[in-house]
C-alpha cells in the first residue's frame, strides 16, 4: 500500500514534534527548575574539638625607660644612637649647665666666707669670755675691799656691772658663733643642691638597656620630663595582644600560643599568655593579654604587628561536622541527613567551634544523628524534606558561605 504525500509529511512533522517534547521534558527534568538538587555530601564523624582563640597584637617591651632632664634646658650632646646597647650608669646625653658652674663658684665663695665669719665669732668668744674673767676677779677684789670698808658701795656696784656686762658680751658672742654656723650648714646644703641638679645634667643608663629612639638632638630645647632618649629591656618583649570579646571565652594565664610575626609570615614562634589585663577596651569591645616569647628572636621591632593562636583544653569527645554543614529550617538550626534515598532535617544544637571550621554538635538522642551518617555540607539551593538531589563529587560553596 502506498501512502499519500501528505499523510507521510504529516507523519515526519508528528515525529519531530514527540522528539522535541520529549528533548525539552529531558532538558527540563536534568539541568531545568525541575532537575534534582544537586549537593555535596559528608559523614559524620565523632573526635575531640581544640577551641584556639585568635588575636591581633603588636610587640611592646615590658621593661622601658624615657630618659630626660629633671628642669627645662637645652641638650648639649647626646653620646649614644638607636640601636645601641648600653651599660647601667653608662653616660647618654648632657645638658646645658648654663649659670650652674657660676653659682656652684658664688657659694664656694659664700662658703669660705662664712667659715671666716665662725672663725672671727669664735675668737670674739674667747675674748668675751676672757673679759668677763677679768671682770669677775676684779669684782671678788672689790668685795673683799668692802668689807673691809676700803671702797664705797658705788665703786663695788660698778664693778657687779662689768660682770654683768662681760656675761652678756659673751653670751652676744656665742650666739654670733651659732648663727655662723648656722650658715655654714645652709650654705653647704644649697651647694649639695644645686650640685645635685648639676650631676643630673648628664643624663646616665638606669640598666642594661637597648637605645629605642632619640626623641631629642643637641642644641635642641626640652621641659622637665621630656624624654631625650627612650630605652627598652630587649629581653622583656611581648606581644599586647587584642582579642575579641565574643571569643575569649577561656582565656587566662599560661595558655600555650603560636605567634606569626608580620615580618615573618611563614615561621610560628612559641609562646604564653603571661598576663589578662583585668581592664577591657569597651570602644573596641576586646579584651587584653600580654603574651610572652619562649625564646626571643633576634631582629624584633617594637610596634611590629603580630598574630597569635592560643589553645584551649581540647573538649570530650562528640559528634563532629563542618560548620558549614550547619542549616536552617524553620528556625531551626540543624542538618540534612540522608536516608532511605531522601531527606531529613536533624536539629542539632552547636557546641564548641575549632578555628578549622569543625563544630561539635549535640543532637537529641531520639534525632537519629550518628557517627557514619551522610549529611549535606553543600547545596545549590535551599532544601526541603520533598527536594529531590542528586549527590556529586565537589559542589562549589555559595559565596560567603564557610569552608
Amino acid at each position: 500500500m502506498t501512502m499519500k504525500p501528505t499523510n507521510t509529511r504529516r507523519l515526519l512533522l508528528g515525529g519531530l514534534a514527540l522528539a522535541l517534547v520529549a528533548a525539552l521534558a529531558f532538558v527540563a527534568l536534568r539541568t531545568g527548575p525541575l532537575a534534582p538538587v544537586k549537593v555535596q555530601v559528608t559523614a559524620v564523624k565523632t573526635g575531640r574539638v581544640t577551641p584556639e582563640i585568635f588575636g591581633i597584637g603588636q610587640v611592646e617591651a615590658r621593661r622601658s625607660w624615657l630618659v630626660g632632664p629633671t628642669v627645662a634646658g637645652r641638650v648639649r650632646t647626646v653620646q649614644v644612637d638607636v640601636g645601641d646597647t648600653v651599660a647601667p650608669g653608662q653616660a647618654l646625653a648632657e645638658m646645658d649647665p648654663v649659670d650652674l658652674d657660676q653659682r656652684l663658684a658664688a657659694l664656694d665663695a659664700s662658703l669660705a666666707r662664712a667659715q671666716s665669719v665662725r672663725q672671727a665669732a669664735a675668737a670674739q668668744v674667747g675674748d668675751a669670755q676672757a673679759r668677763r674673767a677679768l671682770a669677775a676677779a676684779n669684782l671678788k677684789r672689790n668685795e673683799d675691799l668692802a668689807r673691809q670698808s676700803f671702797i664705797s658701795a658705788g665703786a663695788l656696784e660698778a664693778r657687779t656691772q662689768e660682770v654683768a656686762s662681760a656675761s652678756a658680751g659673751v653670751q652676744a658672742a656665742q650666739a654670733n658663733l651659732g648663727g655662723s654656723a648656722q650658715d655654714i650648714i645652709r650654705l653647704r646644703a644649697e651647694r649639695a643642691a644645686l650640685a645635685q641638679q648639676r650631676g643630673n645634667l648628664r643624663l646616665v643608663a638606669p640598666a642594661a638597656a637597648l637605645v629605642a629612639s632619640r626623641d631629642a638632638e643637641g642644641g635642641s630645647t626640652v621641659v622637665a620630663g621630656q624624654a631625650v632618649l627612650r630605652l627598652v629591656d630587649p629581653a622583656s618583649l611581648w606581644v599586647k595582644l587584642r582579642v575579641d570579646q565574643g571569643r575569649s571565652a577561656g582565656l587566662a594565664p599560661g595558655l600555650a600560643a603560636r605567634i606569626v610575626l608580620r615580618s615573618r609570615p611563614g615561621e610560628a614562634l612559641a609562646g604564653r599568655v603571661v598576663r589578662v589585663e583585668p581592664l577591657a577596651d569597651s570602644v573596641t569591645e576586646e579584651r587584653l593579654a600580654m603574651v610572652a616569647f619562649d625564646a626571643l628572636p633576634a631582629g624584633v621591632s617594637v610596634g611590629e604587628m603580630a598574630e597569635v593562636t592560643l589553645a584551649l583544653p581540647a573538649t570530650p569527645e562528640g559528634l563532629l561536622l563542618p560548620n558549614a554543614a550547619l542549616q536552617q529550617h524553620e528556625g531551626t538550626t540543624g542538618v540534612w541527613r540522608l536516608a532511605d534515598g531522601g531527606l531529613r532535617f536533624v536539629p542539632v544544637v552547636p557546641g564548641v567551634q575549632g578555628l578549622d571550621g569543625t563544630v561539635q554538635v549535640k543532637a537529641a538522642q531520639d534525632a537519629g544523628l550518628a557517627e557514619g551518617d551522610t549529611v549535606v555540607l553543600y547545596s545549590q539551593k535551599a532544601l526541603q524534606p520533598d527536594a529531590r538531589i542528586s549527590v556529586v563529587e565537589r559542589l562549589a560553596p555559595p559565596a560567603g558561605a564557610a569552608q
